[in-house]
């Protein structure tokens, strides 16, 4: 089974596996886009290109109460949400993963570029894609081993550039979407538009001192490391660095306020389903297009503390910290606060 979107990545996946013998059947998701209609022809068009049967699964029930409530929650709450994570766990990897072992079918490959590779004691271990500019690994981080068992990343061994060829010799060119640039239901809005319909709930923008430098109109339109929208002028530049949901704060400081050398994890994931042996030192991510810092990874009761080497800029609550070794993941968990 094979995950296919009409875009670029999924097409050529299930291309190369057609190629390489195996019954590839393709499942397009209706998640509630507003051009599935749209999205499912031009699934259906490459599949048919393809010679490959293609079904299509209705999740926008699951996808609204997994994904897009804990999305608006996350804002609403004064965090900073990564729905690809969550998706990827309960929708691509468990939900549509029950769907293919219903038809009767047991392995599964989407688009992303990662790989995974048997490790001695026969857990599957998840890896970075090659091509590092496109390295898809750190939105897998909430996968285990019962989503893992039968996966494959056909692409987790090409790179971009490839991939188009690919495409072009398969002569799909043209039929595929162009590539998303973007978190798959925003569909070019911000944050501002997405929460359109929510009356604003104005406050005040304060130091780390209590001094009301500006107003607000809801903190679900601000995240941490923000600069764009404050309003707040001065003779250098103003930044968000922290969210009080409680009394309703947007809190501003400068550049310098935005460096920290720990945060803490309240519920990590382990991709082997089992702790490894902590205090430990990691690379790790905090968000997507971080550069991988140096850290000790401890545990303190029921919490994880993360202590960089290096202080780093813009630590976010709600975002994803990403363990890896080498190029290997070995669990991640979402940003609770800043100890």
């Amino acid at each position: 089974m094979v995950a296919m979107s009409g875009g670029v990545d999924s097409s050529v996946t299930a291309a190369l596996l057609a190629r390489r013998g195996y019954a590839v059947v393709g499942v397009f998701m209706r998640l509630g886009q507003v051009d599935a209609d749209e999205q499912t022809t031009r699934a259906r068009s490459i599949a048919g290109r393809l010679g490959v049967r293609l079904e299509v699964a209705d999740l926008r029930e699951a996808f609204q109460q997994q994904v897009l409530d804990y999305f608006s929650n996350s804002y609403l709450q004064g965090t900073t949400p990564n729905p690809c994570v969550v998706c990827n766990r309960t929708i691509k990897f468990g939900l549509l993963r029950a769907i293919g072992r219903q038809l009767g079918i047991e392995a599964m490959a989407t688009g992303h570029y990662a790989r995974t590779a048997l490790a001695l004691d026969g857990r599957v271990r998840l890896l970075s894609g090659l091509d590092a500019r496109k390295d898809q690994s750190y939105f897998l981080c909430g996968l285990g081993q019962e989503h893992l068992a039968g996966v494959t990343f056909p692409l987790g061994e090409t790179t971009k550039d490839e991939v188009y060829q690919v495409a072009a010799s398969l002569g799909l060119s043209g039929l595929h979407s162009a590539e998303s640039q973007d978190i798959c239901f925003m569909q070019g809005r911000d944050l501002a538009g997405y929460f359109g319909g929510l009356p604003p709930r104005p406050g005040d923008c304060v130091t780390r001192s209590g001094e009301v430098r500006g107003r607000h109109q809801g903190i679900f339109r601000y995240t941490v490391g923000q600069r764009r929208g404050l309003g707040i002028p001065d003779a250098s530049p103003w930044y968000v660095i922290g969210l009080d949901p409680l009394r309703n704060l947007v809190v501003i400081g400068k550049e310098e306020d935005l460096w920290q050398d720990r945060l803490e994890i309240a519920a990590m994931h382990w991709v082997a389903d089992c702790e490894p042996a902590l205090p430990q030192t990691f690379m790790i991510k905090i968000r997507y297009r971080h550069q991988p810092a140096q850290a000790l990874v401890s545990r303190e009761g029921d919490r994880y503390i993360v202590r960089f080497v290096e202080p780093q800029r813009a630590i976010t609550p709600g975002q994803f910290a990403v363990l890896y070794l080498g190029d290997e993941v070995i669990g991640g968990g979402a940003i609770r606060c800043s100890p």
